[in-house]
């Protein structure tokens, strides 16, 4: 026997960015997005690229000239590479890798180096398409995320990772910190009455598995969701956005190196509904029904009350939820439901152990590796009794 050598490299390696809450972001007299570029002390002027959702131009017509005449404001620190640049909007954008491709290509052409800004104003699938490219030209140019949907400023735009779906929801993507984040919440106004409902689903999950008073205060107020109260949704965004980064920050695991993604608590069966409806069915809404779907596993198991869990199942129905979907139905040639492929999903993707996040009472979690598939047949019938009620 030769004994080996071994160097232990060990690297400790910082990662700070700043998440914003604010009116009118390219309004000139906003110095959030300047103080933002600025943030590590740098004179030099700095080369920027703006991507915008296709969806947010049609509800914002002149969101592009509000982003030239900015920069031409601040041209003390901001030169504009190109002109904003529109992309498709919802999962066209990172469905199709192709538009990856031609992200990268256009940056690369451009000469955006290290120093230089993305910034992307769209919903979570166009913050998810341009932060991957982002992340792979130069291994990473600074990504400044401008979420507009509920969604985006309240989970997917404030967090660490980014993807695209190739054979699978996600399959492809990287680990990346933003360089900021600039919530403006004048781009909620203009969103689809679906749009808007579907960060409401998010802020259920995490509320469900980390803190009982936000969940106390999300049920008293669930009416106030689908009738549009822009003070109640403001108060759910920066809630929920705190604590996604709260325990991004403080779990001990920010990159999943682990088995375990408690927030991706009910979302084994939606991401596996989103890919079976196509898509047709809104991140939002199977987030709704899967976290449902998991508490009433969860109660036939003991771990929450059933009073817990008629409060999950009313304040979800009452924020304005679409709780059942006939793709639960697909079947395969054994008579398996199609569904169940997501957990096989989850499986793969965490490293060959499963392991699925369940509330313990409300506020409070814990993970399984073994999911019992006739049990959770009968949750998903006791799901879709619950809806046609």
């Amino acid at each position: 026997m030769h004994p080996a050598q071994v160097y232990q490299q060990k690297i400790d390696v910082s990662w700070e960015f700043p998440v914003v809450f604010t009116h009118h972001l390219f309004d000139p007299a906003n110095g959030s997005l300047r103080d933002a570029i600025l943030r590590l002390g740098e004179t030099r002027k700095h080369r920027v690229i703006a991507y915008v959702d296709s969806h947010v131009l049609k509800s914002n017509p002149s969101i592009a000239d509000s982003i030239r005449h900015y920069c031409s404001t601040h041209s003390d620190v901001i030169e504009l590479a190109a002109d904003p640049q529109i992309i498709p909007g919802g999962e066209a954008s990172k469905n199709d890798f192709r538009s990856v491709e031609g992200l990268i290509r256009q940056l690369l052409e451009l000469r955006m180096d290290r120093q230089s800004f993305v910034i992307v104003v769209g919903g979570g699938a166009a913050l998810d398409a341009v932060g991957f490219a982002a992340a792979l030209v130069h291994r990473g140019l600074r990504l400044i995320r401008v979420p507009s949907t509920v969604l985006g400023q309240n989970d997917a735009g404030v967090g660490v990772k980014n993807a695209v779906n190739y054979l699978g929801k996600n399959a492809i993507g990287t680990f990346a910190p933003p360089f900021a984040v600039m919530n403006d919440f004048e781009l909620l106004r203009t969103l689809p009455d679906k749009d808007w409902l579907c960060g409401v689903a998010e802020a259920f999950k995490v509320a469900i598995i980390r803190d009982a008073a936000f969940f106390s205060d999300l049920h008293q107020n669930a009416e106030k969701f689908p009738e549009r109260d822009f003070e109640a949704m403001k108060d759910l965004v920066i809630r929920c956005a705190t604590m996604h980064l709260d325990h991004i920050r403080t779990n001990g695991d920010p990159f999943e190196y682990g088995t375990a993604r408690p927030l991706d608590f009910g979302h084994w069966s939606a991401h596996k509904l989103e890919l079976l409806s196509n898509f047709s069915v809104s991140h939002g809404e199977a987030v709704a029904a899967g976290v449902l779907l998991d508490s009433i596993y969860a109660q036939h198991k003991g771990w929450i009350s059933e009073p817990e869990l008629e409060s999950i199942a009313s304040g979800l129905r009452r924020s304005g939820f679409k709780l059942w979907f006939e793709e639960y139905e697909m079947r395969d040639s054994r008579g398996e439901r199609l569904v169940f492929g997501g957990l096989r999903d989850f499986q793969e993707h965490l490293g060959g152990e499963l392991c699925v996040t369940f509330p313990k009472g409300i506020g409070a979690r814990f993970e399984v590796h073994e999911i019992d598939i006739e049990l959770m047949n009968a949750s998903l019938d006791e799901l879709k009794k619950r809806a046609m009620a």
